[in-house]
């Protein structure tokens, strides 16, 4: 399995209404290093509507302004129509929604 297969894998296993962090899919895919690798895979991400790319954040919590998710804003929409809810400066709440298991 070449790298983007990993990182692949461990983004369909973030459960809806969670997210996950760049660094984390990176460490999980076995890279801790290759946070930004993470984020040129899902850019060009073959299976949008099976690898949920949308559920991969920054550190902070924050989402992407890129069309990558199909426009400005519409990582935050597909993550609320998950149940994910965001603080007042718009990034997600990750004391709340950051994914946690096989950490």
């Amino acid at each position: 399995m070449n790298t983007f297969e990993r990182i692949y894998e461990v983004v369909k296993s973030i459960p809806k209404g969670k997210v996950a962090t760049y660094g984390l899919v990176a460490l999980l895919a076995g890279n801790p290093r290759l946070a930004r690798v993470v984020g040129y895979a899902l850019h060009v991400n073959p299976q949008p509507g099976v690898i949920p790319c949308h559920r991969v954040v920054t550190k902070n919590g924050e989402v992407s302004k890129s069309f990558a998710f199909g426009g400005e804003n519409m990582q935050r929409t597909l993550l609320a129509e998950e149940g994910v809810e965001f603080l007042e400066d718009g990034r997600v709440d990750m004391s709340r929604f950051l994914w946690r298991e096989n950490t």
